[in-house]
């Protein structure tokens, strides 16, 4: 028997935990950081995909900018429009400087998740949110490189389906480095605090 969605979606939840339970260091008092430090614990930023332009990019041309790295997919019903509203009302709070950042969306479907439909979805949440997709093979491989986790449910009768996936949200600086993991549940000021902090009005190196 199938487990429900919510159960396979709190399985993979847990198993994206547990995957990063060595990576995410315990936060130290002594750094600055309000997220979980994950420097030196999860490789740079790499990948070759196409954005929601359709054209070929690579993690070189988001050097310079903190890249804020999230898995999702549009037709999902919940988590991931939430993730984006809410990631929106960072950059808003964050003011001129969220000039130098980019959310960047990497579609977990794309057999659905065209170009254009991306580029419809992501800019309907923030101007600064780049859609990226590729072929199925390139987004495991992605997926795999930060531990995140997805699975496709068993389709309707009508053909539709949705996708379970795990909700991390991977912070990158200027080059590229990971540095920081937060999750959906975090408040904005804990993300806005440590953007601020990475985008130079702290010390945090």
């Amino acid at each position: 028997m199938k487990l429900p969605r919510l159960a396979r979606l709190a399985s993979l939840s847990i198993l994206f935990a547990a995957s990063l339970l060595l990576a995410a260091c315990h936060h130290d008092e002594s750094q600055p950081w309000q997220l979980s430090d994950i420097s030196g614990h999860m490789p740079d930023l790499a990948f070759q995909l196409t954005n929601d332009e359709g054209k070929a990019v690579t993690a070189a041309d988001y050097r310079g900018k903190i890249a804020v790295l999230y898995f999702g997919y549009t037709h999902c019903p919940d988590v991931c429009p939430l993730t984006l509203a809410h990631l929106h009302v960072v950059l808003q709070k964050l003011g001129k400087p969220a000039d130098n950042v980019r959310i960047l969306f990497v579609s977990v479907d794309p057999t659905r998740d065209t170009p254009a439909v991306m580029h419809d979805y992501v800019k309907a949440f923030d101007p600064r949110a780049v859609g990226l997709t590729g072929s199925a093979t390139d987004i495991e491989a992605l997926t795999k490189r930060y531990r995140a986790a997805f699975t496709r449910e068993p389709g309707a009768a009508d053909g539709s389906y949705e996708v379970s996936h795990s909700s991390g949200i991977y912070i990158f600086d200027e080059s590229g480095k990971a540095r920081l993991l937060a999750t959906p549940a975090d408040p904005q000021d804990k993300i806005v605090h440590d953007l601020q902090l990475m985008l130079g009005s702290g010390n945090a190196s």
